[in-house]
């Protein structure tokens, strides 16, 4: 499991990162203090405090780097 800090404050942003996460089989959760959901869920990135910086946790082992090279837009 690799995990890095997202930020994801515009509905815009929100809704290209569900989209580019979609593509991969693998399952990813967004933690933001003690809330956990998936970021495949629209809805439930909309229930988080957007305004700070979220972790993402990608349960991969192989294709780290693609998914790292996909999501660079949000990764800070």
């Amino acid at each position: 499991m690799k995990t890095v800090q997202i930020s994801l404050n515009s509905i815009d942003k929100v809704k290209s990162f569900v989209n580019d996460i979609t593509k991969f089989d693998n399952d990813f959760d967004l933690v933001s203090g003690r809330y956990v959901i998936d970021a495949k869920s629209i809805m439930g990135i909309f229930s988080l405090d957007l305004s700070k910086p979220i972790e993402l946790n990608i349960h991969a082992e192989e294709d780290v780097d693609a998914v790292l090279e996909a999501l660079k837009p949000y990764i800070i």
